[in-house]
């Protein structure tokens, strides 16, 4: 622009201009891609120093002991060898540990699917006295930290003789108040016009939420899941507490176990760490778009 104004009007071509105006779309595009190079170079640099522990956790899982406790700093592996995943493996049943963990959190999952499904149904379209005031007693267990409430749980556990079985590991978590909120704010966009029209066809309640509500809140339900399996197949305190053999250990139980087999256990534990932590990345990293859009999806009506 400073250049047209610095040209008498009288002066300024046609040529002039169309060589203005493909040198300022020029420096517009060395502007956004200069824009775009600098976001790019930021968003590499976070990301490396965020996940630099995972990748040195790597590096020692395949590390010999002997690299590890030089003097030297060994940031990679000089001699890789996969002898510590066959110790970690061989030391503890880790194979067991996983496989409870897998059989819990996808029964916690699917179990926190259909309740809170259900449950949601009923604060969205079900009309009944005191439901606003349930409702908010539902979403006050929310606040309520469960440290306070492990030892009631597991004195009523107790006395059923749940202890040491899968039951005590599943049957407490079926169910979660923030399942409920989420599937409640998505079903909420939906007018109430669809569930009387369906009623006014025939269709049955249980019917309507598997046939019609569960098909049209497939990213809620992909949200709920990954979040729900993460949180069950990270879960210490209760299953700590109410397990004491090998046969029903979890792995973030069983993995503390490889601390104290010897001194010189450090890079076989943090091979059996990688391995029970690859799980649980993955499903983040398949279902992340699945997460975001279920936790923002019910945030805006209309």
């Amino acid at each position: 622009m400073e250049e047209i104004q610095r040209l008498s009007p009288n002066k300024i071509t046609i040529e002039q201009l169309d060589k203005l105006r493909i040198d300022m779309n020029q420096r517009a595009k060395r502007r956004k891609t200069i824009k775009q190079i600098s976001l790019l170079f930021l968003n590499v640099t976070v990301a490396l120093i965020i996940l630099f522990p995972l990748f040195y956790a790597m590096s020692l899982a395949i590390m010999p002991s002997g690299e590890v406790f030089s003097t030297e700093f060994n940031l990679i592996a000089k001699n890789p060898t996969l002898e510590n995943f066959k110790q970690a493996l061989t030391k503890i049943p880790l194979a067991r540990f996983v496989l409870n963990s897998f059989l819990v959190a996808l029964s916690i999952t699917f179990g926190q699917m259909i309740s809170c499904s259900f449950a949601a149904f009923t604060f969205s379209f079900q009309e009944f006295k005191g439901k606003k005031v349930i409702f908010m007693l539902v979403m006050a267990t929310m606040m309520v930290p469960g440290e306070a409430t492990i030892i009631s749980n597991y004195l009523t556990v107790s006395s059923f003789g749940w202890l040491n079985s899968y039951k005590v590991l599943i049957i407490p978590y079926l169910t979660s108040a923030m399942g409920i909120f989420l599937f409640r704010q998505f079903y909420m966009t939906f007018p109430m016009s669809l569930y009387e029209a369906a009623k006014l066809d025939g269709c049955s309640n249980i019917r309507f939420i598997v046939r019609i509500l569960l098909p049209l809140t497939k990213s809620a339900i992909g949200a709920m899941a990954v979040y729900t399996f993460i949180n069950a197949w990270n879960m210490y305190m209760w299953p700590l507490l109410v397990t004491g053999n090998n046969q029903m250990r979890t792995v973030q139980i069983g993995i503390s176990m490889l601390d104290s087999v010897d001194s010189q256990s450090i890079t076989m534990m943090i091979a059996g760490v990688v391995m029970i932590i690859l799980p649980s990345i993955t499903i983040f990293i398949v279902g992340q778009k699945q997460l975001v859009r279920g936790m923002f999806s019910g945030a805006v009506k209309g």
